[in-house]
C-alpha cells in the first residue's frame, strides 16, 4: 500500500470526528465552493467521495456520458456558484400570516353567555385576551372556563353555520 493511500485513509478516518463547521471548511477546500448543508453524515460522505475521486481519478468517461444521458436539464445548475463573500445582502420581506376566516379582526370582542356569566374575549394579533390573561387559542379559554375540552370556535359560536 502506498504512502499516499495510507495518508488518505487516515484523513477519511478523521472526518467523522470533525465538527459540522470544520466539515464545511473542509468541503470548501475539497470542492472549491461552499455548501449550505449542515448535515454531518452527508458532508462526511461527500468529502470522502471527492477525496477518493481526486486520488483515484473519479468516474470513467463512459460513466460520465451515461450520467449526462440520464440527467434532467431542469435539475442541472444553470449558473455557476457565487464565490464566497460575494452574495448580495439579505433582504427582509413582511409576509402576512393567514388568518382563520372564522375569527373577527384583532381588537374585536367575542361575547358568550355561559351558566349565567358573560364571557368577553378580545381578539389580539398574538392570541386572545380573557380576564387579563393572554391565551393562545379559544379552545384554551373554553377549557379554563368549563374544565372540559371544547372546540373553541364551537364554544364561542364561531363554527360552521354560526351567525
Amino acid at each position: 500500500m502506498s504512502d499516499r493511500l495510507r495518508g488518505i485513509e487516515a484523513e477519511l478516518a478523521k472526518l467523522p470526528l470533525l465538527t459540522v463547521g470544520e466539515l464545511r471548511n473542509r468541503f470548501i477546500e475539497v470542492f472549491g465552493e461552499p455548501t449550505n448543508s449542515r448535515h454531518k453524515d452527508w458532508l462526511v460522505k461527500r468529502i470522502a467521495w471527492r477525496m477518493q475521486a481526486n486520488l483515484e481519478g473519479g468516474l470513467s468517461e463512459r460513466a460520465l456520458a451515461r450520467a449526462k444521458e440520464l440527467a434532467n436539464e431542469a435539475d442541472l445548475r444553470i449558473m455557476a456558484p457565487r464565490k464566497p463573500g460575494t452574495s448580495p445582502g439579505t433582504t427582509t420581506k413582511v409576509v402576512a400570516c393567514p388568518v382563520d376566516a372564522r375569527l373577527p379582526p384583532p381588537g374585536s370582542v367575542i361575547k358568550r353567555e355561559y351558566k349565567g356569566q358573560t364571557l368577553l374575549v378580545t381578539v389580539r394579533h398574538e392570541g386572545f385576551e380573557f380576564e387579563g390573561q393572554t391565551f393562545a387559542s379559544l379552545t384554551a379559554i373554553a377549557k379554563s372556563v368549563t374544565g372540559q375540552h371544547w372546540n373553541g370556535y364551537v364554544f364561542f359560536g364561531l363554527g360552521k353555520g354560526a351567525k
